[in-house]
């Protein structure tokens, strides 16, 4: 007698995945790749995502953590985060061949937070300590510049030397809610602060989010595709609990899948985070399929057409 498998309802979030900075940063070690030859250096993990970083790895990528690892006649690509000031003072003091893969997202928040310290104001940066990008921000601005803000219970207790000359700015990967949650209190106690004319909060992470949102009360479990040291990846996991699904989770890929948590499930939401290729999406849903009789449902909240250029140095 044949074993019917149990039915299971796959809800995939559309957009989710690749976003249009990790797909330049991917691009830029290739194209590094083919015009200096292996190996070129990476100063950080590119993108946050294990499988990607092995797959430049076997085309002949050294990720490396700090530039002194990097000898003397090999080009480097610089992270998507960013990088602080020192670190491309240090490239060009050795005459190392450099190539910058910081998001165009990211350098935009760089130079808003330069253009407020110019104007003599102390930025005040909501984001996560410790996080490559954060770092990266703060580096840009003489030393203490930058305050760091992480929770609404922060920016209720922060204390400032001015507050007629503030600015804020935000890391590109955080919750929306949260975030804006802060800027409210910033908004509330600091009334003069200035900040962007549209939030940091990169288009990617936001489409992500509202795509997790649109899908997480009609799921009974919810997979994030992504890494655990991924920011944008975190937050879908926060965002899905927050609106419906309380069983959401962080996995890998397929093979890190804990199928005896999925339960009893009917309804499986799954995304990816901005840093994880659809591969490992196939690969879940492949995985499934293995042990359910699976039927997919795409739910898309919108196009993104978004494109960035690559730097002028690998397209001549």
């Amino acid at each position: 007698m044949t074993h019917l498998k149990k039915p299971l309802t796959i809800l995939l979030a559309n957009p989710r995945g690749f976003c249009a900075g990790v797909e330049r940063a991917i691009q830029i070690v290739e194209r590094a790749l083919s015009r200096y030859g292996r190996p070129v250096y990476v100063r950080h993990e590119i993108v946050h995502n294990r499988f990607v970083v092995e797959s430049l790895e076997a085309k002949g990528a050294i990720f490396v953590d700090e530039l002194d690892e990097v000898p003397d006649d090999r080009p480097v690509v610089f992270s998507a985060h960013g990088v602080p000031k020192t670190v491309p003072a240090e490239a060009s003091r050795r005459n190392l061949l450099y190539v910058d893969a910081t998001c165009p997202l990211v350098s935009k928040v760089h130079r808003e937070a330069e253009r407020h310290a110019d104007s003599g104001r102390t930025v005040i940066l909501i984001g996560h300590a410790g996080h490559p990008e954060v770092i990266g921000t703060i580096g840009q601005l003489p030393e203490g510049k930058v305050l760091l803000v992480e929770d609404v219970t922060q920016a209720e207790t922060l204390d400032v030397a001015d507050p007629y000359n503030l600015a804020y700015a935000t890391q590109t990967t955080l919750s929306i809610d949260d975030t804006t949650a802060i800027v409210a209190a910033l908004r509330r106690r600091f009334p003069a602060i200035q900040g962007p004319k549209m939030e940091d909060i990169c288009y990617a992470t936001t489409n992500r989010q509202t795509a997790v949102k649109a899908i997480a009360e009609r799921c009974d479990a919810l997979v994030v595709i992504g890494a655990p040291n991924s920011s944008n990846s975190m937050r879908l996991v926060e965002v899905a609990a927050n609106y419906g699904c309380t069983r959401s989770r962080l996995v890998q890929r397929a093979a890190d899948m804990d199928w005896a948590w999925l339960g009893d499930a009917c309804r499986l939401g799954i995304t990816a985070g901005a840093s994880a290729p659809e591969l490992l999406v196939d690969e879940l849903i492949a995985a499934c399929r293995q042990r359910y009789d699976v039927t997919v449902e795409e739910v898309r909240t919108t196009e993104e057409r978004v494109v960035f250029k690559l730097p002028r140095q690998l397209v001549a």
